[in-house]
Formats: structure tokens, C-alpha cells, sequence
């Protein structure tokens, strides 16, 4: 285990631990507007939704390697309104290109190749090309570091963000009407060059955990096994409760573990690992009870 203290470091090195370990990061790409009319777009990746009541977002424009305020934030201390775009896989390669260091007044709608729509409650125009963006007034922005800018690169302005107007595209809903993760295909930021794909197999489910019995309930015989993982023992923990007597004795009367048995007996296989491995596979089908009435059949 490699322990760090962050005052031991530079920023920028403690920084690359960071970033390194926490992700993947939602990107906002947000678009602003300064006093003049002239339009930024730029993406940030210290980002996320902070509550619903009112619905609001945060991002954190963080100072150059230059000492210099970023654009974006510049802009939304002249005007305190912004959208903040969803970045999709098939934008990402656009993204990137707009997270150039273009000089002030460039518009990067045009630089990237992005459609500018006009927003509907707030100045900055609003991506077409994004599956889903926020229009937002800017409530509050949260300097972490009181230092002036040119001392402190790498500091962070926490921009809070209510959101007044929302446009979600048709395509990314299905046929409940819920918002469908596969269809809205979002990326992530992570360290270095790095991003991450929230499609295909990187899409799983965990159902919302009920007041089960809880990990310190299960047997230590379990608790302790070789073969089941952390995640294995949370599904486990998650059931409301353990099997009766009578179940477990009418499972292993049953033929559904006849075959482990006779491994057991014939092919000198160690039951109890043959019943967890079982058990395992069972959790990863999500058949909890049965991985139950499996694992409680060890002698």
C-alpha cells in the first residue's frame, strides 16, 4: 500500500494520483457567453448533479498551468448563465478537439465542428449533436483557494448551477419512457489520455438493497470462504432472511445437488468448495435464496 501525503507533493503530481483513481468522471461540455456576445465551449470533467430541489449541477473550471482564469470562467463572471451538455461516445473525439487551449473569443462550436441551437431561458446556444443538455443559471461560485489566480494553478471555482430548462433527445428513451443507458451511450474521463464507455458488457444492474440480514449475519464458514468475493457476501447480506430448517432439509433431499454429492464422494473433492463455487454461480444469476439453501448444505 502506497500511503501519500498531498503536502509532500507538488500539486500537479498529487493531482495525476487523483484523477488516476477517481472515475470515470461525467464530462459537462459547457457552453457560455461573455459580455460581448462572443460564445465558449469547453469541457470539464469535475463535474455532477449536487441535487434535485432545486435540480442542480456543479463543475469546477480550475485555474491553468499558466496561473491564468479559464475562459468559461470568465465568461460566467461576465454572465452568469450557462448550458452544460451530456457528452456522448460518438461526440468524444469532438469534445477533445474543443478542449484545445484556443484564445479568448474563439468559438469553439465552429473549431470542433458542433451545431449551436439558441437556448431557450439563457443566453449560450446549446449542443444539437448532445443527447441531452441543461440550461442553468449560475447560483453561486465557490473560489477553494483565496490566493490570487497567478500563484495558484491547479485551484478550483465551484460553479453551482440551477438548471431552468432541460433538453433530452427522443432517441436515448425506450419504450417505458425511461432513459435508457445503452440507447444514451455516455463517456467518462479518466486518468491521462484515458476515457471509459458506459455501453455493452460495461452495463450492469444492482438491485436498490432492502434491510437484509447484513454480512455480520452470515455464517463465519461463509463469511470467510475462499471462493465467494466481497460482492458475493453483499447479495448474500442483502436477503431478507435466512432459510428455515425445513427448506434447507428439503433442497438437500432434493436432486438439484445429487451430482455435487457424488463428486464429492467418488472424485474426493472437498464439499464445501464444491457447494461455494455452486453458490457462486447461482449469486451470479441472481438466484440468492438458492445459493442460500446451496452454501447452508455444508456439513
Amino acid at each position: 500500500m502506497k500511503t501519500i501525503n498531498p503536502a509532500d507533493l507538488q500539486p500537479s503530481e498529487f493531482y495525476r494520483y487523483m484523477i488516476g483513481t477517481i472515475g470515470p468522471r461525467p464530462i459537462a461540455f459547457a457552453s457560455t457567453i461573455d459580455a460581448k456576445g462572443q460564445v465558449n465551449l469547453s469541457p470539464f470533467s469535475f463535474f455532477n448533479v449536487f441535487g434535485y430541489n432545486p435540480p442542480t449541477l456543479v463543475f469546477a473550471p480550475s485555474i491553468n498551468r499558466h496561473g491564468h482564469k479559464k475562459h468559461t470562467l470568465l465568461n460566467l463572471e461576465e454572465v452568469g448563465e450557462v448550458v452544460i451538455n451530456i457528452v456522448n461516445y460518438a461526440m468524444v473525439e469532438q469534445v477533445s478537439l474543443a478542449s484545445a487551449e484556443f484564445e479568448r473569443g474563439i468559438n469553439e462550436f465552429d473549431k470542433a465542428g458542433f451545431t449551436a441551437i439558441p437556448s431557450d431561458q439563457v443566453r449560450p446556444p446549446r449542443v444539437a449533436e448532445s443527447p441531452a443538455a441543461f440550461e442553468c443559471i449560475v447560483r453561486q461560485i465557490i473560489p477553494t483557494n483565496e490566493r490570487p489566480a497567478h500563484e495558484t494553478p491547479g485551484a478550483g471555482y465551484l460553479v453551482i448551477c440551477e438548471v431552468v430548462m432541460a433538453h433530452i433527445h427522443d432517441t436515448i428513451f425506450n419504450e417505458a419512457g425511461a432513459i435508457d443507458p445503452h440507447r444514451l451511450d455516455l463517456i467518462g474521463r479518466m486518468g491521462g489520455d484515458w476515457y471509459a464507455r458506459a455501453h455493452g458488457d460495461a452495463l450492469f444492474e444492482v438491485a436498490r438493497p432492502k434491510i437484509g440480514i447484513g454480512i455480520d449475519q452470515i455464517p463465519h464458514s461463509i463469511r470467510n470462504s475462499t471462493i465467494l468475493s466481497g460482492n458475493d457476501l453483499g447479495k448474500l447480506g442483502s436477503f431478507i432472511a435466512l432459510p428455515t430448517a425445513d427448506e434447507v432439509s428439503a433442497f438437500g433431499a432434493s436432486d438439484q445437488l445429487k451430482e455435487l454429492i457424488d463428486e464429492a464422494r467418488y472424485g474426493c473433492q472437498y464439499l464445501p468448495d464444491l457447494l461455494h463455487l455452486r453458490a457462486k454461480q447461482l449469486l451470479a444469476d441472481n438466484k440468492v435464496k438458492d445459493a442460500w439453501l446451496t452454501l447452508l448444505q455444508a456439513p
